[in-house]
């Protein structure tokens, strides 16, 4: 059944206080307890006693659980306990709701079953199949997701995660894209792993140069755990923001400062740009004539972005980085300058 947390959290704290028969528990007593619950969990709980009289009502609904509870009169106070000692909510079979959930879960992640560096959901999944028994015998595939199996340097996530989670340090070697044959190690501190256009990157901190260094997973061609260096944790980089600024994975230098980009899109192209935003940072600024605003802080992967639009984006703002994409569409051009001679020489 659906819930939010923290009503899921007081739905466990309430089941635990009903099970168990060497203590009393009144109303304020459950009380006190799902608001120490929630202050363990959230850093906050505050929880009135009509909000557990309403779990108490749900919980007792076919809609929840259809609990056996009992209420014992104490005096002129009443306590709470389950009739049935061996009861337990989360002993309950699954809703009819809460099976197709789940089984949608198991579907997606049946989809990565197979890849090498994926063999720890194969493990879920048939626990998941086997407690609940929710494999179906003609089960096909509804769902793809756009993932290359062949990728060089997927085996490596395992470990990768292994070491970041248990905070050890890794020697990598690896090779950069301006050079197929040159090599370089380095000693870094895993701090996260990310995912962009279907490739894995590492963030990792180079204690040596004081930076936090992008390795791509295809790229390494070495890679072990230093047992005799001391982990370096990270306590400053906030990862879930640290790319707001960008498009991609790549943090460009202190001195690109974030620039307000307009874009004016095709009438075929615009939809499709609405309905799947550029950037976090995205806005409509005139939607009669198709122009929407992104700020970035200006990287090749963001240049690439503009430039695969091709005729259907035109640049109109700042001036700096319209020049920019008109000097990459020169280049371009001047790739098909022989072509168009022999062509013209041909006619």
């Amino acid at each position: 059944m659906p819930t939010n947390k923290n009503a899921a959290i007081r739905y466990q704290t309430l089941d635990k206080c009903f099970r168990d028969r060497r203590h009393r528990y009144y109303l304020e007593d459950l009380i006190d307890k799902c608001e120490e619950a929630l202050y363990y969990y959230n850093g906050v709980g505050e929880v009135s006693r009509r909000q557990i009289f309403e779990d108490i009502r749900f919980m007792e609904s076919e809609t929840g659980w259809s609990i056996p509870l009992d209420r014992h009169q104490d005096g002129r106070r009443v306590y709470y306990r389950y009739s049935d000692p061996d009861f337990t909510i989360n002993a309950q079979p699954l809703t009819e709701e809460e099976a197709n959930q789940l089984r949608a879960v198991i579907i997606t992640l049946s989809r990565f079953r197979g890849l090498p560096c994926n063999a720890w959901i194969d493990e879920v999944i048939s626990n998941l199949e086997w407690r609940f028994g929710l494999r179906g015998k003609n089960e096909k595939n509804i769902i793809g997701f756009e993932q290359n199996p062949f990728l060089k340097g997927l085996d490596l996530l395992p470990d990768i995660i292994h070491a970041a989670v248990n905070g050890q340090a890794v020697s990598i070697t690896y090779r950069t894209y301006k050079s197929s044959e040159e090599e370089h190690t380095v000693v870094v501190h895993p701090w996260y792993v990310k995912q962009y256009n279907n490739r894995w990157f590492l963030m990792a901190y180079d204690a040596e140069a004081d930076r936090i260094t992008n390795f791509a997973l295809d790229r390494i061609q070495g890679f072990q755990v230093e047992e005799g260096v001391t982990f370096i944790p990270n306590d400053e980089v906030d990862f879930e923001h640290y790319f707001d600024d960008v498009f991609g994975v790549t943090i460009p230098p202190a001195d690109v400062e974030k620039i307000r980009v307009e874009l004016q899109f095709s009438p075929k192209q615009y939809p499709y740009i609405v309905s799947k935003p550029l950037h976090h940072s995205q806005e409509i600024m005139d939607d009669e004539n198709r122009i929407i605003a992104v700020e970035v802080r200006p990287t090749y992967e963001f240049t690439q972005l503009i430039l695969s639009f091709g005729a259907d984006v035109t640049v109109l703002a700042p001036a700096s980085y319209q020049q920019e994409i008109i000097a990459n569409l020169r280049r371009n051009l001047q790739n098909y300058d022989s072509m168009q001679i022999d062509c013209t020489h041909v006619s």
